[in-house]
C-alpha cells in the first residue's frame, strides 16, 4: 500500500474486493456510532421516566459515555445515514407505556449536534415536564 500512496501504479490488486473491505470498515463504523446513540437514548428516556429511581446516576453516567463513544466515532460522511427519528421510535417502543412515555413528542426532541454536544441535563430539560 505505500508504493500505492506513493502514487506508483501497482498491477494484481483486487480493487473490487478492496473497496468492498473499505465499505465494510464504514458500516461497521455506523453501526457502532447507531448503537452508542440508542443506548444513551434509551438510557436518557430511562431517567425521564423514572426520575428518581436508584440507578438514574448510572444511567446518566452510561447515557454520557455513550454520547462520548458516538462523537469520538462519528466521521463527518455519516450524518446523512443516522436516522435519529428511527432510532427515537424504537426507543420509546422499548418503554413501558403509560402516561409519562405518551407524553413524549412523536417526534425527536434532539439534533445530533445536541446529543453530540453529551450535555445530559440540557438533553432531559428538552423533554416536556412531566406530571409527577
Amino acid at each position: 500500500m505505500a508504493r500505492i500512496a506513493r502514487g506508483e501504479r501497482v498491477e494484481g490488486i483486487d480493487w473490487p474486493h478492496v473497496l468492498e473491505e473499505i465499505a465494510e470498515v464504514g458500516t461497521t463504523q455506523l453501526h457502532d456510532v447507531q448503537i452508542s446513540l440508542r443506548h444513551a437514548i434509551l438510557r436518557l428516556l430511562q431517567m425521564y421516566r423514572w426520575p428518581t429511581d436508584r440507578s438514574a446516576e448510572h444511567w446518566k453516567e452510561d447515557a454520557g459515555r455513550s454520547l462520548d463513544d458516538a462523537a469520538l466515532r462519528l466521521a463527518p460522511s455519516m450524518r446523512h445515514r443516522l436516522d435519529l427519528q428511527k432510532i427515537w421510535q424504537r426507543r420509546q417502543a422499548s418503554l413501558s407505556r403509560g402516561a409519562v412515555v405518551e407524553m413524549l413528542p412523536a417526534e425527536c426532541p434532539w439534533t445530533l449536534d445536541d446529543l453530540l454536544a453529551g450535555d445530559i441535563d440540557a438533553l432531559l430539560a428538552a423533554l416536556p415536564p412531566t406530571s409527577g
